[in-house]
């Protein structure tokens, strides 16, 4: 059982100190966060996108998670804030030549550079292997090192040339507190967005719900549109394309909007005198041609008697 004379025990067995930290081996962390997916930690594979905190993943696994949520899968937290595709942008990754694959050391014969990495920057040709840091654009997904942006300063992106500011920069696998100000500009980006289609839904409403009475300044089309309508609900009639409003007035069915029947009601007028006159027309023409008739007959038929 110990400690029975066969065996000496010694001082950390005895006595219980504090536990010693564990320490995470730095290059182990770097490879995990950099050639491997953050949702479903397999090896990074095209295509690859990112999300607006900076972080990598595969696009199937996001996906996956996307269209099954419930599932049991380790690591769900960091993708906690993806709602759909469009929180996540394709990145335009540049190959780095000198990256041979991960089978050319199956022996073991060979020496194996840690730190080489599957893509490099275009501009400056470093590699993206954690040591630098990267950024990619959310315009076009184009990834380039801090360093090239720095030092060639520019409004246009040097691979495919499209524009863009200094906020649709976003860091990847950044530190805790770039993560943080990235959370930040996030929220504050989609409290924007949800505020803009708030606004627009309530101007949407208030164009389809606006009453007869109201007449908008400085618009004479409005206005003369507004006397029409008017005229409309006093005569009681509404057009064949239109329905009653709340307010009485003829309201289009297709678009909901109110439309006059002065128009069509003075072409029914205009038709009838045109039709009334040509009637009148042609019984005098016909009446006119039938009495000559008559007279000739006369004439020729009847004897003269001296």
């Amino acid at each position: 059982m110990g400690c029975d004379g066969g065996t000496i025990p010694k001082r950390h067995e005895l006595v219980k100190g504090p536990k010693k930290v564990e320490k995470v081996d730095k290059n182990a962390e770097i490879a995990a966060r950099w050639k491997y997916c953050a949702l479903s930690q397999e090896k990074l594979q095209r295509p690859i996108v990112a999300c607006e905190l900076g972080r990598l993943y595969n696009k199937d696994a996001v996906l996956e998670y996307l269209l099954d949520k419930s599932a049991e899968r380790p690591n769900t937290e960091v993708a906690a804030h993806i709602r759909g595709l469009k929180d996540v942008k394709e990145l335009n990754l540049t190959d780095n030549p000198a990256w041979e694959g991960e089978r050319r050391n199956t022996k073991g014969d060979t020496y194996e550079d840690i730190h080489c990495a599957m893509f490099i920057c275009p501009v400056v040709g470093l590699e993206m292997n954690g040591k630098h840091k990267f950024c990619y654009l959310q315009t076009c997904g184009c990834v380039f090192s801090e360093r090239a942006l720095r030092e060639v300063k520019t409004e246009i992106c040097h691979k495919c040339g499209d524009p863009f500011q200094d906020e649709d920069l976003v860091i990847l696998n950044g530190t805790k507190e770039e993560v943080e100000k990235l959370k930040e500009k996030m929220e504050e980006r989609r409290a924007k967005a949800k505020a803009g289609k708030k606004s627009k839904k309530s101007k949407v409403s208030e164009l389809n719900c606006k009453p007869l009475d109201s007449r908008v300044t400085g618009n004479p089309d409005s206005s003369k549109a507004s006397s029409d309508l008017k005229d409309a609900s006093q005569n009681g009639e509404c057009s064949a394309d239109s329905a009653p409003g709340p307010s009485g007035a003829c309201s289009s069915s297709k678009n909901g909007k109110p439309t006059t029947t002065t128009g069509s009601k003075r072409s029914i007028q205009d038709m009838k005198e045109k039709s009334e006159a040509y009637k009148s027309i042609f019984t005098t023409h016909s009446s006119a041609k039938r009495t000559k008739d008559q007279t000739s007959n006369w004439i020729t038929h009847t004897p003269y008697h001296f």
